[in-house]
């Protein structure tokens, strides 16, 4: 039997080419193909009348049992919001973050939580000894648990831990660390990303068994590895924060047992990391009263709604080249909405620079937000303050119209909750029901009749 042939893989999306190319013509990545040469091995056929993944065949639709299991419980409430309510039986989810963000951190938090109430946990790191993972658990002051612990980058031999311990759970940290005896080529590699994970799905599949997944990123905040990653898995988080804020965001942009888009916030402190049970108020808490180019904004991340400052800053060009300069927003849109408030509203910014921000580090990125964007820049502009007990939302056109937003009464309902009296909303959201006592409504239909009512 001739041995397969070496093929060269392109490290950023898993193409595959007969010889070295220095430009991969699929995503056009430079000097991203590696050689890799998969070692031949037997072909096994699994036992009749069963799957890798555990099934019992082919089964009539009317005849399949639908028996719901019951979700685990993480023991972290803002990371089981994220899951969806808590983790699924025999799910397999990736967490993916910037270095030192706190992934290992989280992970540790929630085995430990699940080993002392639910069952083992099989910790695996590839990344890290066992005496410092320790460590790192005495100073999050983790109790005596059956929570196992593994220093081991080979699929096969974590395998054939968990056949040997059946935990409750698995935690691998991080998946390109992990690597397959089946093919030949460095651990990280598309080929041995590919493999390990698919080994730990059958796995997690067949035996039931919940397995999350640590996952690094690339420079431009994707997941590293190949695309069929993300589609093998059940649920992909993004971890999301910056160094010089204490706060960190879990993010769900894909799960197959909940909701996309779902938010957790949490706070990082000397004892690890804490759920925020209420983000409105960590937003919200060293906002300026009475200064200009500051509104609040009621913005929905998943089933939630949250409260979070809108600043602007609107200043004359130092050399006659303006800028437009966006932290947590849009920046594209940011001058689609500029070009609305020249057009629509009269207000020229061509010879000014302007800097919006969302304040605490969290990301924007639905377009209820434009409404209280543009109602900061003017405030900047014309030096006046926003009334502090108003929030605004409401998604502005081209033709500075203002559209209706989805969940208006949840946005409001969540605005009163902290003491706001007014909300400025698309005319077309008026007729929302459930509007709390002592809040004003105040619909408008264009950009100018909001600026007018506030401004």
């Amino acid at each position: 039997m001739k041995p397969p042939r070496a093929v060269f893989a392109c490290q950023s999306c898993g193409s595959q080419s007969p010889k070295w190319l220095g430009r991969c013509p699929d995503c056009g990545a430079w000097n991203s193909f590696i050689e890799e040469q998969p070692a031949a091995a037997p072909v096994v056929l699994p036992r009749s009348g069963g799957s890798a993944l555990g099934g019992r065949g082919a089964q009539l639709y009317a005849e399949v049992d639908t028996v719901i299991a019951e979700r685990l419980s993480s023991g972290i409430s803002e990371f089981d919001r994220v899951l969806g309510g808590g983790i699924v039986p025999g799910s397999l989810v990736l967490l993916g973050g910037e270095p030192g963000i706190g992934k290992s951190t989280l992970l540790l938090q929630a085995a430990a939580h699940f080993a002392a109430h639910i069952g083992p946990v099989l910790y695996c790191s590839g990344e890290e000894s066992e005496h410092q993972i320790k460590s790192r658990g005495e100073r999050l002051g983790l109790g005596r648990t059956p929570l196992y612990l593994l220093a081991e980058t080979c699929v096969e031999r974590l395998l054939d831990e968990v056949e040997r311990l059946k935990p409750a759970l698995v935690i691998v940290d991080s998946i390109q660390t992990v690597f397959s005896l089946k093919i030949q080529s460095a651990p990280g590699s598309v080929s041995q990303v590919r493999q390990a994970a698919t080994d730990l799905l059958f796995m997690a599949k067949g035996r039931n068994v919940p397995t999350i997944l640590a996952g690094h990123v690339t420079k431009d905040g994707s997941l590293a590895g190949p695309k069929v990653l993300e589609h093998v898995v059940d649920t992909v988080l993004y971890f999301e924060g910056e160094q010089h804020h204490a706060h960190r965001v879990v993010r769900a942009v894909k799960n197959r047992f909940g909701a996309v888009s779902e938010l957790g916030v949490f706070e990082m402190t000397g004892r690890g990391l804490e759920a925020v049970p209420n983000p409105s108020q960590l937003f919200l808490a060293e906002r300026p009263a009475q200064a200009p180019g500051s509104v609040v904004l009621c913005a929905i991340e998943g089933s939630r709604p949250i409260l979070v400052e809108v600043q602007a800053l609107v200043s004359a060009a130092s050399y006659g080249n303006a800028r437009r300069t966006a932290n947590g927003l849009d920046p594209s849109r940011l001058a689609l909405l500029l070009a609305v408030l020249d057009k629509r509203v009269g207000l020229s910014l061509s010879t000014d620079d302007v800097f919006a921000n969302v304040a605490g580090g969290l990301t924007v990125e639905e377009p209820a937000a434009d409404l209280a964007v543009l109602v900061a820049v003017a405030s900047s502009l014309r030096n006046r303050p926003v009334p502090p007990d108003v929030v605004v939302f409401g998604e502005v056109g081209l033709a500075g119209e203002v559209r209706a937003t989805s969940q208006a009464a949840l946005r409001v309902r969540e605005a009163a909750q902290l003491g706001f009296t007014r909300c400025v909303v698309p005319d077309g959201n008026i007729s929302a029901p459930d509007v709390p006592a002592g809040m004003t409504i105040v619909g408008v239909r264009t950009v100018a009749d909001a600026l007018e009512a506030l401004l």
